[in-house]
């Protein structure tokens, strides 16, 4: 739209008036399709892991300090205040988290809801409501909006696991509350690992949960998510996603955490995936492997405890290049969000026999 010196005279006005001109922003404001404000990006595990260590020297989880948690700013968020809203996303936060042995992560709720993906230790366990949680690598844990939760570590070496909570979501919604128990570790009130036990049978549950819960199953554990992997492997692969599971709540067949989606995706050897998008954000964990994502023709690269997102409506493929191992994917989303408001949107790409060119290979930080 062309603007005459008095009509951009005129726009400045308004703004001063703390008022703006539709005519001038309607494109803007609503757009053709989504333009996410965070962008394709990467971090790797040697980066994140070397300042968690300096971390460790400087301060002692439960004096001082609740967690100890590095967390991912997505360089699109960087310029919002506090801290990036802490997104990874615009609605998820993610961080690496480590324990000492030793330490206790003291007891606390808030209204965001929250999940763990265990990436590696032994001898660690939170408790929940209540409930104490045992857990080890490959684990899923989720600790849902105002549960009580705390975490320790009473094994010989470091725990460490993915953190992601849908932080950029609340504060934007200003909805918000965070409470802290009076004593380190809340009180028990049922036998170690109940909810695990309860459902050692699988797919079925137990009668009292025939009415929905907000969390009857806390620890998903890793034996049974790779029995699910291998049982799907017996079939040919989806072409976008290869052999991919999600966590559910067992009494309402939905998202194990309400409001963020969690699933696990096997590469196999030589997967070559076919590009698509989608309104629902993502945040990976390389649990296992290595490969390469394209995202709207840039490539990358990643392994084994690396972590990457994609963004709103962006165009995505992966690949697997070993001729011998699998690449193993932990993911988070926040799709429940989005059908919930029914926003939901994918697109398969056309071209190329559905694969992107590659116009650049991104190239993360090292230090």
């Amino acid at each position: 739209m062309k603007q005459s010196v008095d009509l951009h005279s005129f726009h400045e006005k308004l703004d001063r008036n703390n008022l703006g001109p539709l005519w001038a922003s309607i494109h803007d404001l609503n757009t053709i399709e989504p333009k996410a404000r965070p962008i394709p990006y990467l971090w790797k595990r040697e980066l994140i892991e070397k300042h968690l260590e300096e971390a460790e020297d400087l301060l002692q989880v439960g004096d001082g300090a609740d967690r100890r948690a590095v967390f991912l700013i997505n360089p699109g968020m960087k310029d919002l205040i506090p801290y990036g809203w802490g997104g990874a996303t615009h609605t998820l936060y993610a961080a690496v988290q480590a324990v000492k042995p030793g330490e206790i992560a003291p007891a606390h709720r808030h209204t965001t809801t929250a999940l763990r993906f265990i990436m590696k230790g032994e001898g660690g366990s939170g408790r929940v409501n209540g409930e104490k949680i045992p857990f080890e690598p490959g684990d899923y844990l989720i600790t849902p909006t105002w549960t009580w939760h705390d975490h320790t570590n009473q094994g010989e070496e470091t725990i460490m696991w993915m953190d992601c909570l849908d932080v950029p979501f609340t504060l934007f919604m200003n909805v918000c509350f965070t409470e802290f128990y009076p004593e380190k570790q809340q009180e028990l009130l049922v036998p170690d690992d109940y909810s695990s036990k309860r459902y050692q049978g699988g797919m079925v549950r137990p009668i009292s949960d025939r009415s929905p819960s907000i969390a009857p199953l806390g620890r998903y554990k890793w034996e049974l998510t790779q029995k699910g992997l291998d049982g799907l492997s017996e079939f040919e692969p989806d072409p976008f996603d290869g052999y991919a599971i999600e966590y559910i709540n067992p009494s309402t067949g939905k998202d194990a955490n309400n409001r963020i989606g969690a699933r696990m995706q096997k590469l196999p050897p030589k997967f070559f995936g076919k590009a698509h998008r989608h309104v629902h954000s993502n945040v990976y964990h390389v649990f296992k492997g290595s490969g390469y994502t394209v995202m709207n023709g840039v490539k990358f690269e990643w392994s084994e405890g690396d972590f990457f997102v994609i963004p709103p409506w962006v165009w995505h493929e992966h690949v697997n290049l070993s001729e011998t191992e699998d690449a193993l994917l932990f993911s988070t989303n926040d799709l429940p969000i989005m059908e919930a408001f029914d926003f939901e949107r994918k697109e398969e790409y056309r071209e190329n026999g559905g694969s992107q060119i590659i116009t650049e290979v991104f190239v993360p930080i090292e230090e």
